[in-house]
């Protein structure tokens, strides 16, 4: 049952994040009168059909995302008349390639407003170092921690915080401690090695600190709605070009990444999912509006330079514009689903 409810959490989430995205498309393009070909759910062969004032509307046997087709879109087959997507004023043409990327974000607002709202957000305490709980068959759990107790050193070193904590056992492997634990008062040594380096701070091999919930009214459910998806996009932002600074390689996730977040997350449960759909929907939509050709912050880009020096873009240098967008897109793929194998492995 697990893995139907996964493989259903997979199709969905990729499905409704990228529907979303082209309906952005789609309802501007309509708004300025562009004729649309094609509005369709998923890839590959038509399951449904159904033609309405000469747009086509499908769904198609792989539900993965979707796309929207307009007259005069592609380079090739421009011909310059109303209606065409190139013929547009650069401004309704950046409105258009605007729209995808701003549904994602709205996608993820109203996601963020109903978890805060009817469930809450975890916080971690990481101000004490009491173990609020213990994987079972951790190594924590092995050497005789229990939730509840409070480490008071680690080799003579006083522990106040979970700072404290990992901060005192990650560069330990392989090396004897000793830790002195507070269980209610009363207190022993336990003498331990640390067999495997810890990587996140919330969960040193197995010992996970106190987790409380907190519960908002609609009012401020809409505040942090909001407030969410922007600093989550500040915080991205600031790590990418941190990383380009120090000359580091970033750690990104690709669809294989994303495939295994989403699958996990659907297993947690309902609002774990509905969380890792937010946050992935505002990823979508911050890279959609990175400066690179052919994604829409390229077109912006493209269509911004347009409306300075007032006039059409040769098509020509669409073409290879695109082309060159192509390169670096295909590029990013493969090098962030090298990036997931290596995580997997």
């Amino acid at each position: 049952m697990n893995k139907i409810i996964q493989i259903f959490g997979i199709i969905f989430g990729f499905g409704i994040l990228i529907f979303i995205h082209e309906l952005g498309h789609f309802i501007v393009a309509k708004i300025y009168k562009v004729k649309i070909l094609t509005f369709a759910f998923g890839f590959g062969p038509s399951l449904i059909e159904y033609n309405y004032k000469d747009t086509k509307y499908c769904v198609k046997i792989i539900p993965f995302g979707g796309f929207v087709s307009m007259a005069g879109e592609n380079p090739n087959e421009f011909t310059g008349t109303e209606g065409e997507y190139l013929s547009l004023k650069w401004y309704k043409k950046i409105l258009i390639s605007f729209s995808g990327p701003l549904l994602n974000y709205l996608l993820a607002i109203i996601l963020f407003i109903i978890i805060f709202n009817m469930k809450g957000i975890d916080v971690v305490s990481m101000n004490s170092s009491y173990i609020g709980s213990i994987t079972k068959g951790s190594y924590m759990s092995k050497v005789g921690i229990k939730p509840g107790d409070k480490i008071k050193t680690i080799d003579d070193i006083n522990i106040n915080t979970w700072y404290d904590l990992y901060f005192n056992i990650r560069n330990k492997v392989g090396k004897r401690i000793f830790i002195l634990i507070d269980r209610k008062g009363t207190f022993f040594n336990l003498d331990i090695i640390i067999k495997k380096k810890s990587i996140v701070i919330t969960d040193i091999m197995g010992a996970k600190p106190y987790i409380t919930n907190l519960k908002y009214g609609f009012l401020k459910s809409v505040y942090l709605g909001i407030k969410t998806p922007i600093r989550q996009t500040m915080i991205s932002i600031a790590y990418i070009i941190d990383e380009i600074i120090s000359f580091r390689k970033p750690e990104i996730s690709g669809p294989v990444g994303v495939i295994q977040i989403m699958s996990n997350a659907a297993k947690s449960g309902m609002y774990d999912y509905l969380k890792c759909i937010a946050i992935v929907s505002v990823a979508l939509g911050l890279f959609n509006l990175f400066p690179i050709p052919m994604v829409d912050g390229g077109m912006i880009v493209l269509f911004f330079i347009e409306g300075i020096i007032k006039r059409c873009i040769n098509i020509n240098v669409i073409k290879i514009y695109n082309t060159i967008g192509l390169i670096f897109i295909l590029i990013i793929f493969f090098f962030a689903t090298y990036i997931d194998i290596l995580r997997l492995v």
